[in-house]
């Protein structure tokens, strides 16, 4: 855990949340600034800073959060219609948290993504 991290401190249950899911490996939960009506936060419970630092070690978690992600979207009546799953790497993608994590988006049409 990264003692400054507030995704590693949610993991924790230091901060609260509104967990959905957490098991060994990931944690899920929904996300304070959401961009549609289902944004949920799928993490690996090990600290990395983005997933640029995960490798073939790391395969079972990120397995398990894609798989996570589904039950999620299941769950959340996004699966039928489409969804969104991200992973921002970097400022330049926009990643704010220095915590690997993936965004469930969904409950609205989101269109195309474009280059600008």
């Amino acid at each position: 855990m990264a003692t400054d991290c507030i995704f590693c401190k949610i993991v924790a249950g230091e901060i609260p949340s509104d967990k959905l899911y957490q098991d060994e490996l990931v944690t899920a939960f929904r996300d304070i600034r959401p961009v549609a009506p289902v944004h949920i936060l799928v993490i690996p419970n090990a600290h990395s800073s983005s997933v640029t630092e995960m490798g073939d070690g790391d395969a079972a978690t990120l397995g398990r959060i894609v798989a996570v992600a589904n039950q999620l979207a299941k769950q959340e009546g996004v699966s039928k219609s489409g969804f969104r799953l991200l992973c921002n790497a970097g400022p330049d993608a926009g990643q704010v948290v220095y915590h690997t994590h993936f965004h469930l988006i969904g409950g609205r049409e989101l269109g195309p993504m474009v280059a600008r």
